[in-house]
């Protein structure tokens, strides 16, 4: 595991520390965890831009346009 020091602002510290006690977690695991969602949302949008750079919108369009043209099902209704 590797160590890093981290200067952090005492306002958002003491947000932190507080979040942190909430969640009966450290104020370490506190920032590990946020720093895995961060890279978590970066990686996905990383991944669905890479998606969108492969697809092909006339192979969307035939595919839309084979599917059944069918009221939706109750619950799915637009508002």
């Amino acid at each position: 595991m590797a160590n890093y020091a981290l200067s952090v602002p005492e306002s958002l510290f003491a947000y932190a520390r507080k979040v942190a006690e909430e969640d009966q977690v450290s104020v370490n695991q506190f920032f590990v965890t946020a720093i895995a969602e961060k890279v978590s949302a970066l990686k996905t949008e990383a991944y669905f831009l890479e998606r969108q750079a492969r697809g092909e919108p006339m192979a969307f369009d035939a595919w839309l346009s084979a599917s059944p043209d069918a009221e939706p099902m109750k619950g799915d209704e637009l508002p």
